[in-house]
């Protein structure tokens, strides 16, 4: 049984150490953009997180299409206009600044000053609602004198 287990174990470990990518760069530069590039970008497939961490076949394939656009001489704009324009803003962890992104930009924030609105707008009725008038004090007040 711990022969098994051992394989096992063995077997998994060389697998994964069989999945690492193994890329070689030109230049420092080539590989602080790769890096720099692969960390910027969200998986498509997995749970908010970006593909240099993601083990997704997309990832994967994202990795060496970044790889392959570096050792072409493509720029760092040329890349991230690259994945937008094929899979959208959603691809960029920071999406630009733009008209069709301005509700990322403000959205939270119109959002949060609304909630505040309503919240003091409500808190303000309810004290109207509640605040008894000089008329309707005086009537109580005639009420509790006559018993």
């Amino acid at each position: 049984m711990i022969k098994l287990l051992t394989s096992l174990v063995l077997v998994l470990y060389v697998a994964s150490a069989h999945a690492y990518e193994e890329r070689s760069f030109d230049n420092p530069a080539e590989e602080a953009l790769f890096d720099t590039l692969v960390k910027e970008l969200r998986c498509l497939v997995c749970q908010n997180q970006n593909i240099a961490d993601s083990d997704a076949d997309l990832a994967v394939d994202l990795r060496r299409e970044i790889y392959s656009m570096i050792g072409s001489g493509k720029t760092k704009a040329d890349i991230l206009d690259f994945m937008v324009q094929r899979y959208g803003e959603f691809v960029l962890y920071k999406p630009r600044f733009n008209a069709r992104t301005l509700v990322l930009w403000f959205g939270p924030g119109l959002l949060l000053m609304l909630g505040g609105f309503i919240l003091y707008r409500s808190t303000l009725s309810n004290k109207e609602q509640t605040s008894p008038d000089a008329a309707a004090l005086a009537r109580a007040r005639s009420l509790l004198d006559e018993e």
